[in-house]
């Protein structure tokens, strides 16, 4: 039995041996590229591009890249990019996500490299802002990119870093984000083994939180075309009125998740954000129409309460003698962190921000496109904690909003995770 266990030990100690010096290797780089993130996720967040648009910050992007000497594709989904890092030794691969678009969001945070972006959003003027921290995403992943890149040599096997575009979801008519990237070859000539990825989100700076299964939720989009028929408003019987037959729609909706699916297995949502029909006070309309969204942590959830939304809204509305319509664009899955993945890489996650500062994270209602690459092969997202010291993260603005902050404190365990995950990874993987 001793024997056995000197004989593991005597194995594992090269392994070992060369996380570590590794490890120390990433952490020395990580902290010589602080400012060059700094600079690069200012410059970014002062000259923000909506989704499908990201045409500047994909070339800044693709010139760091080929200077760092990695082969690079760009045109990815429209204005992707994908840079791949062969290591100087063999081994596997592993690939790594940052994204790049800004929403349509006017700025109020009162820094010097403030927004003043505008520009047109489904033929709106609208200005334009890093609400969701993509900048940072964006800047850690250039500068994992850069840490790795001067350690190529001693990569036990090859990085592809993806870049991606219109995660936010693409304008009216296009088509792109994860689903394109994916589509267009971002994850193949080499595949990766596994996917990992980062999101800045309203937690004390520096801190980590990470969730095995279902992380965030997916979403799908709701359009249910209500039609009866005009009639004047003081004879409502001469006409079927499409907004008596909507308003029992969505109290029939509401029956889905309240009463109709199991809660308890997983939670779901379905939501009416908007009613538009009708042009007078005394017109019954002809018709209208009614947009939400549908949200679950759980595919077969998911399914079934697709089936239960067409049954409710169809069934109600011939009842009335209308009809309604129903279209469920089907959004990003939900993101689902692999539970072995997951377990494996949790051991990194603490190395680099400290058992104290790494925990368990709620499940989000949210969705996240990056859930299309884990549909291909294992992923682990996670988020980052960006709010500054001294302010309660409860109270801190949300991701979406004009005043979201971020503490650029958080950076560095930023690029660390990422990189210290990519190699542990590689080193790990046989």
């Amino acid at each position: 039995m001793r024997l056995a266990f000197l004989l593991v030990i005597a194995c594992s100690s090269p392994l070992a041996a060369q996380s570590s010096r590794l490890g120390a290797e990433i952490d020395r780089r990580a902290a010589l590229v602080e400012g060059k993130v700094v600079t690069w996720r200012r410059d970014i967040h002062a000259h923000p591009e909506l989704s499908n648009r990201e045409v500047r910050t994909a070339q800044i992007v693709a010139e760091h890249l080929r200077a760092l000497g990695l082969e690079v594709r760009t045109g990815v989904a429209h204005t992707g990019v994908v840079g791949v890092l062969r290591g100087g030794r063999p081994g596997p691969v592993v690939a790594l996500r940052a994204d790049m678009d800004a929403l349509p969001v006017t700025e109020e945070v009162d820094v010097p490299f403030a927004s003043k972006v505008r520009a047109t959003y489904n033929g709106q003027d609208v200005g334009v802002m890093h609400a969701c921290g993509h900048d940072a995403h964006v800047a850690i992943l250039m500068g994992v990119a850069e840490v790795l890149a001067a350690m190529r040599r001693d990569v036990p096997g090859t990085v592809k870093f993806i870049f991606q575009p219109a995660e936010e979801g693409v304008p009216a008519g296009e088509s792109g984000g994860a689903a394109m990237m994916i589509a267009e070859g971002a994850l193949d000539d080499p595949k990766p083994g596994a996917i990992f990825g980062l999101h800045v989100f309203p937690y004390p700076a520096g801190e980590i939180r990470y969730r095995a299964g279902a992380l965030m939720a997916s979403a799908d989009g709701l359009r249910i075309v209500v039609r009866g028929r005009q009639t004047h408003g003081a004879q409502p019987w001469s006409g079927i009125d499409p907004i008596v037959v909507a308003s029992q729609i969505v109290m029939g909706l509401q029956t889905i998740t309240s009463r109709q699916v199991d809660i308890t297995a997983a939670p779901a949502i379905v939501t009416i954000g908007a009613i538009n029909g009708g042009v007078r006070n005394n017109i019954i309309p002809d018709s209208l129409v009614m947009i939400g969204t549908i949200r679950a942590f759980d595919a077969g959830v998911r399914r079934d309460i697709w089936m239960r939304v067409r049954r409710t809204a169809e069934n109600i509305a011939h009842s009335a003698g209308a009809v309604a319509h129903v279209t469920i664009d089907s959004g990003p899955p939900v993101t689902y962190n692999d539970p072995a993945l997951t377990e494996r890489m949790t051991p990194t996650l603490r190395r680099v921000a400290g058992a104290g500062n790494v925990g368990m994270a709620e499940a989000k209602t949210t969705a996240e496109d990056f859930s299309r690459y884990q549909e291909k092969i294992p992923g682990l997202f996670f988020f980052l904690g960006i709010t500054p010291p001294g302010t309660d993260p409860r109270s801190a603005a949300p991701n979406h909003s004009p005043r979201f902050f971020v503490d650029e404190v958080a950076f560095p365990v930023g690029v660390r995770a990422l990189a210290h995950l990519a190699v542990d990874y590689l080193t790990s993987t046989h």
